[in-house]
Parts: structure tokens; sequence; C-alpha cells
């Protein structure tokens, strides 16, 4: 889950590397480190903490080289310290890397044993020395595919060597990277927003392929040396689009562009006028749907959640049975999935590493695969045999927030689509629920004008120990969610339920120090949790309602209520997460967290 990026051109290359590092730091942010030519050789400056650290202690105006490659660390192996610290070298070869070399205690003791000495506690210091062992003898791009014949694990690595100044190796092999095309210069990273500020033509690379960075361009092969033809993709992203753009901290600035983000989402992919969604959108045809036997969800973190969320609006609008797993569990537990299955794998990046292998044993078990996932290129995509594409942007905050209104807007459209052609909703009431979608960004921005009552209840309640979150049916996993948001900027420990299980066990916790979110639109379960408002507040908790605007009565029942637009059930579901959003923003504002950058989370979780 670190953040790699390498440069060879025309310009400064240490200012564009701490430029694309700073874009990188989502992917990791408790030591970085920079290697540039210089008239000395390659020289390489490091440090424990943040890019601003690192920037501090490198007068970029003083610097004249054109060739620089640069890491951004989220620890997996070895503490956060300058030691630790990446680039790596090792004589003369310097490495950056992401990943996780799994036989790495083998190797430095194979290595040891030939007389190398480790300065670090990183898997990564074999690299530098295994290449080593063979550049002396061998040309940069052979002595790396020497060596990585000698490692297991994941890795996306940049490698650069005294005796080839200018040249950047690149390999990848279940870690993303990236390669960027400017006019004489070129670049390689981890994801596009590191160089979007120079270029916007990009390829991706595949598994096992290795990019080779020079002056006169780029070349792109195999690890084994096999010529690999790749396709241009141009980014349609913005480079403002991965700014602040006047807000505090990039999740705020995500959570304000969610109208837009639905709104593009949407934008092209059904027809109001008949009800029919694009099923093309989502690789599907009528008799890919009608041969459905059952549909696999598999996520991660908040797009779990989504995927949650997709199973009630699967299963209650098509009648399509529905399984949600963990990605992380399901390839360890036998699934029994076959060629008459549909697997939809959500990821925003694309690259999670436990969703790849979820996929991945899907594929190989005959199950069709459809991704829903942001990130054009991106390794689920390629692999997968359709792509939905969310184009909700570029997301920088750690915490997701519009990506997870965009997938549920996806699985909305996949619901109804599937429903048409089972005929468990006929174009009336397509219609309808297609009406209901247009209008949701509309109403996103109105629950969004709560922001600042929402930071008014976050003033009561920043200092509390503990949350609870309560949902039914579809709104549990929104529940789910809004705990979550709160833990991983917060550090609050909170935990979401269905709201019948309060009886269960989780009823002990409550007293009059513990606030209980409640989520409670005008569905069918709304007067049971009226009911589990009032067990609430008869055992002397705090209850902060949030609410449809038809349900004002509720108010009165509680300490805090928010209210939002009315809508569907399915859709309620998102309107109701934009107040668990700034809840959790304004809380951990208060208590003085780093929202954009929690401790020991990033973004792109790309080690299992």
């Amino acid at each position: 889950m670190c953040g790699i990026i390498g440069y060879t051109g025309n310009k400064n290359a240490v200012t564009v590397i701490l430029e694309g590092l700073k874009r990188l730091e989502y992917r990791g942010y408790d030591s970085a480190g920079i290697a540039f030519f210089s008239d000395k050789g390659i020289e390489v400056i490091r440090c424990k903490g943040k890019i601003r650290e690192l920037a501090s202690l490198i007068d970029a105006k003083t610097v004249s080289s054109t060739c620089a490659i640069g890491h951004t660390r989220w620890a997996t192996h070895g503490k956060p310290s300058e030691e630790n610290a990446h680039p790596h070298r090792s004589g003369g070869i310097v490495v950056v890397h992401n990943g996780i070399i799994e036989n790495y205690l083998q190797l430095r003791k194979k290595l040891s044993d030939r007389g190398y000495t480790f300065q670090s506690d990183t898997d990564t210091e074999v690299l530098c020395h295994l290449i080593r062992d063979f550049a002396d003898a061998l040309p940069l791009e052979d002595a790396v595919r020497e060596a990585l014949k000698e490692v297991k694990g994941a890795y996306a690595i940049a490698v650069i060597s005294e005796k080839e100044p200018g040249k950047i190796i690149g390999v990848r092999k279940d870690s993303p990277l990236v390669v960027g095309l400017g006019d004489g210069e070129y670049f390689i990273a981890s994801d596009v927003p590191a160089f979007l500020n120079f270029s916007r033509e990009v390829m991706f690379l595949d598994e096992e392929e290795m990019v080779v960075l020079t002056d006169d361009g780029v070349v792109v092969t195999t690890i084994d040396g096999t010529p690999v033809q790749k396709e241009v993709t141009s980014i349609t992203w913005s480079p403002a689009m991965a700014e602040k753009g006047g807000y505090r901290h990039f999740m705020l600035k995500e959570i304000f562009e969610q109208p837009r983000a639905v709104s593009d989402t949407i934008r092209g992919r059904f027809s109001l006028e008949s009800g029919e969604i694009n099923l093309e959108e989502f690789g599907l045809s009528i008799d890919a749907v009608t041969g459905i036997r059952k549909i696999f969800i598999v996520a991660c973190g908040t797009s779990w959640h989504s995927a949650l969320i997709g199973k009630y609006m699967i299963e209650d609008l098509s009648r399509i049975s529905v399984e949600v797993d963990i990605a992380s569990e399901f390839r360890y537990r036998r699934p029994l999935i076959t060629s008459e299955d549909l697997m939809v794998v959500i990821t925003q990046s694309g690259e999670t590493a436990d969703t790849l292998a979820a996929q991945r044993e899907g594929k190989r078990l005959g199950a069709r695969i459809l991704s829903i996932c942001n990130v054009v290129g991106s390794t689920s995509a390629r692999e997968a045999d359709a792509v939905f594409y969310t184009h909700s942007g570029p997301e920088i905050g750690v915490a997701s927030t519009k990506a997870f209104l965009t997938q549920v807007t996806g699985l909305y459209l996949l619901a109804v689509g599937l429903a048409r052609v089972k005929e468990t909703l006929n174009a009336q009431q397509a219609r309808d629920l297609l009406q209901d979608l247009l209008s949701l960004p509309g109403k996103i921005e109105r629950a969004l004008s709560s922001a600042e009552a929402i930071k008014s209840i976050a003033r009561e309640y920043f200092k509390a120990r503990g949350f609870i979150y309560l949902g039914r049916g579809i709104q549990y996993p929104v529940a789910l969610e809004g705990a979550l948001k709160l833990k991983e900027i917060s550090y609050i420990h909170a935990e979401g339920y269905p709201a019948g299980e309060m009886k269960h066990g989780p009823i002990a916790l409550i007293d009059e120090e513990l606030p209980v979110v409640i989520l409670a639109p005008r569905d069918a379960l709304y007067e049971k949790m009226l009911t589990s408002i009032q067990e609430v507040n008869s055992r002397g908790g705090n209850v902060i309602t949030i609410s449809s605007e038809r349900n004002q009565d509720v108010c009165g029942l509680s300490k805090n209520c928010i209210l939002v637009s009315d809508s569907n059930p399915y859709l309620s579901s998102l309107l109701l997460a934009v107040p668990l959003q700034l809840l959790a923003y304004h809380i951990a504002v208060l208590r003085g967290c780093d929202v954009d950058q929690p401790r020991n989370l990033a973004k792109s979780v790309t080690v299992e």
C-alpha cells in the first residue's frame, strides 16, 4: 500500500517527484524518500514522517537532476523509521517497492551468507542486494529479471543504477503500476494522480510485465523478455479534480462532490421513457441474465457495505438469489460457484489485493465476472469479463465517501435492469424507480445543507468513548458504514448493529454517556425503529436519529434529529449515509485527527 513514482525527462526531476509523492500520500505516509542522479552518482534522501518532512530536507532549486524515483511508505515489514524508509540501495543499485516479498527471510539469510550487510528491517532491501548480485555481469534489465526469478510475493518496483544514468526499470506483479507518456518525458507510478499535472496519456502494466524508461522512450516486455504492445489510454480526469479546491480536507471535498458523482454514474445508462437499463454497461445480454443461477458479490471495507445494500436491492427487485462475501474470506471457504453464476466484484481502486484474489478464484471456477470500479484501466477492470465504471473521479481521502454512493447507485441500476429482464418489474414500476434516481443528486444536495447542524451535534459528542449505530433491513449496512467512518477517522470505537439484535446483547452497553445513532426512514420498518428509540431512551442513552422529512414526529423522541429528503427505501440508504459521513468528519476535526490520512490506514490495500 505504498506509493512509488519515477521520472525521466527534461524537467527538474526532484520537483516532479516531490509533487507526485504529495499526490500519492494517501497510499502511505509514515516515511518517504527520493533518489536522484547527480554529478556525484545517485543521491538518496529519506526520512520518517510525511512528504513535507522530506521536502524540508531538499533544496530542489539547487538540483539539476532529470531522472529520479521516489516513495511514500505504509509500513508492512519494519517500523516507520529513516532506516526502513525507501529508496533502499546496495552499491550502485537503488530500489523503491510496493508489496510484500514472502520469502524475504530465506533470501536475507542467503545474501547474508554471501557477505551482504542489511541496514533495515524491510523485505525490500533483499531486492537491492539480489539485483546488485547480478548487475556486476549483466545489463540492468537482465539483472532485474534474474533477481525476480528468486522472489516470491507481490511487488511493483522501480530500479535505477549508477552504471546506467537516466534509465528506470519498472516491474509489476500483484501490485499496480502505470506509465505516463509525455513530450520527451516519461513517468512511472502506483496511480495516475501522481503525474496527472504532466500527462494524461497512460499505459497500465499487466501482471509480470516490465517497462524500461529512458530519454528515447518506453519499452514494455514480459519479465522473461517477450515484447508487448500496450494500448495507450487517455485519462479524462482533470488535474483540478485531484486538488482540494478550497476545502479543508479531501474527504470534505469528496463528500460535497457526491451530487456530481452520482449524476456522472447514471448519465446515459438508462431510458426513462422505456424504463429500460442499458445492460451492455454491465456486459450483460438478455440471454446472459436469464441464464444466471445465482449472484455472488465480493468486496472489502466500505465496498462490502455497498455489496450488502446491493443484495437487498437485487433480491427484492429481481428475485435472484445473492450471496455476499468479504473478499479476504471468499477463496478460503471453497465457494460453490459455477459457470451459471455471475460474480460481481466491487472495488474503488481496482487494485485491492484480497478482492483481486477473490476475482481470480471466481474466474478459475468459471463464473462470469463483472467489476464495479472507479479507476479506468485498473487490474480488476482489465481482468473482468465486463466493467461498470462509476465515474466518480479520483478519491484521495482514505475514508471512502463518494465511491460508496456511486457503487450503490451502480447496484441500483443493475437491480432494476435484472428485474426488467426477469419481468419482476413492469415498465411503469421501472420508470418510477428511475425517476427517483434522477432526483437523487438534488436530494443529496439538500442533505449536505445540514452540515452546520451536524457540526453542532458533533460538538456534543466528540469526546464520547464509543458509539452504537442501529438500522434494520437495507439500513443495517448503512449503520455499519456510519460506524466504520467514525472508527476510521476519529479513532472512537463504534459498532453497527441490526436494531432487532439490541436485546441480544448490545443493549447492555447503553447508559447516559453512550450516543446511539438510529436510522429511521419512513419505510415498512419505521414502527420497529420507533420501538428501538424508546428502548434506548428508557435506559438513558442519547439518541441521534437520522430520518426522513415526513417523520418530523420522530424528532420529539430524540435528543438530536437530522432529516433528509424522502425517497424510495433503496435510495433512502444513500441519503441517510450523507449525514453519517458529515458527523464522522466533524467529530474527527474536533478531536484534532488527521482526517485524510488516518493512522495505520492507506487508501488502496494492495497487500494481503
